[in-house]
């Protein structure tokens, strides 16, 4: 029987006899999955895609520097989905781009915690600082041609709203 305890492997029934644990092995599906043992980053990985890299360029640029007309609306299809826990369920990107002014209005500093990069879509988990605190967001992005074509977003609205999201 094997236990792992603090980065080791223990082994035999001796729990003295300790030997450290092998590298973990990489799988070529998952070259692109980014998991992050240290602290959290203000920016994405290098292996996001560019149009996720200006995106949350964007995002945490803050309200005096957003243009809901200009570079945000060039990285989405026309009739960008968007669905989140307050909007619902939308199609369009001029709205998204109106509706997210809100959001860019209200955070100071986005937190990076985890990315997963594939070839048509990525997966995004951030922390935003409010106002009031953090609230943990996930973002499920697909793409087409380049730009984003589905954005999906996961939080506690009640939290987001404490937190003095608008």
């Amino acid at each position: 029987m094997t236990s792992v305890l603090n980065g080791y492997n223990l082994t035999g029934d001796d729990p003295v006899q300790i030997e450290p644990r092998s590298p973990p092995h990489r799988c070529a599906e998952l070259e692109d999955f980014n998991l992050k043992e240290e602290l959290p980053m203000s920016t994405l990985s290098k292996a996001a895609p560019d149009v996720l890299q200006r995106y949350y360029r964007i995002l945490a640029a803050g309200i005096d520097a957003f243009d809901p007309d200009g570079e945000l609306r060039t990285l989405l299809i026309d009739d960008l989905e968007f669905e989140g826990p307050i909007a619902g369920k939308r199609t369009g990107a001029a709205g998204f781009c109106q509706g997210v002014k809100g959001f860019i209005a209200t955070v100071s500093d986005l937190e990076i915690i985890q990315e997963v990069h594939g070839a048509d879509g990525s997966a995004i988990l951030y922390d935003a600082r409010m106002p009031a605190g953090f609230v943990r967001l996930a973002e499920f992005f697909r793409f087409d041609n380049g730009k984003i074509s589905t954005l999906r977003i996961h939080y506690d609205p009640a939290d987001y709203v404490r937190q003095g999201g608008r």
